[in-house]
């Protein structure tokens, strides 16, 4: 079963990788999918910051093609790939879903959080930055990511006005993101990328300036580099 959970993760790391080749053009839900026409949610990053991607695809397909060549049998693998696979395995029909219902895809994107946290908790210490490093990162993308689209989401429907849901989702990701770097007392790569994502929501404020949502972004940024001290490596 080892070598058949290693096989599958790459599976899903190829599907995954290679969903925006065969959905293209997706570039965040367009403001017509909701009731409230928003062009520039304040919760959003800047465009640039969704270039990290690429990264986390690349790295992810080489952590598990490693992984399937070299640590199959390996038990320190073994106990992430069963969360890391259904993770993937969502992810790979994200962007589909997310053209057609923002709101079903903002269910799953929660669903591939969950599921690569669980991964992240159970990976082992052999092989860092081919098997934690590349699940750090798409599970601190993750959860950036899963706040962000419920903000446009509870904008877009009219729920709460644009400034509002863009403070609530942050307060959840700075509360998540901080919780999660805390307990886990490793993978720094995790937080550093969730800093990444807040960068490009100051970005994205500074024009209009959002004195409120970027006030609150650079706050998340320090409390996350706070507990960044408290992690061993």
């Amino acid at each position: 079963m080892t070598r058949l959970w290693a096989l599958l993760c790459f599976i899903a790391a190829l599907c995954f990788a290679a969903a925006p080749w065969l959905v293209p053009g997706f570039n965040g839900y367009e403001p017509s999918q909701f009731p409230v026409v928003l062009e520039d949610p304040p919760v959003q990053p800047a465009g640039y910051a969704f270039a990290i991607w690429g990264l986390i695809y690349a790295w992810l397909v080489i952590g598990t093609g490693f992984g399937l060549l070299r640590r199959s049998d390996d038990v320190d693998w073994a106990p992430m790939r069963p969360p890391l696979f259904a993770s993937l395995a969502v992810g790979a029909i994200w962007l589909p879903v997310a053209q057609w219902s923002p709101v079903l895809a903002t269910l799953l994107i929660w669903v591939m959080l969950g599921t690569a946290l669980v991964a992240l908790w159970r990976a082992g210490d052999t092989d860092r930055w081919l098997q934690q490093g590349p699940v750090a990162v798409y599970a601190g993308w993750l959860s950036a990511a899963a706040c962000v689209g419920t903000g446009v989401v509870i904008g877009g429907y009219g729920w709460m006005p644009p400034t509002p849901a863009a403070l609530l989702s942050l307060s959840v990701c700075m509360a998540l993101s901080v919780t999660i770097q805390y307990r886990l007392h490793r993978a720094p790569e995790y937080g550093m990328t969730v800093i990444w994502a807040l960068v490009g929501v100051v970005v994205a404020n500074g024009q209009p300036f959002n004195a409120a949502v970027t006030g609150l972004a650079l706050v998340g940024m320090i409390a996350i580099l706070g507990v960044r001290g408290t992690d061993t490596e």
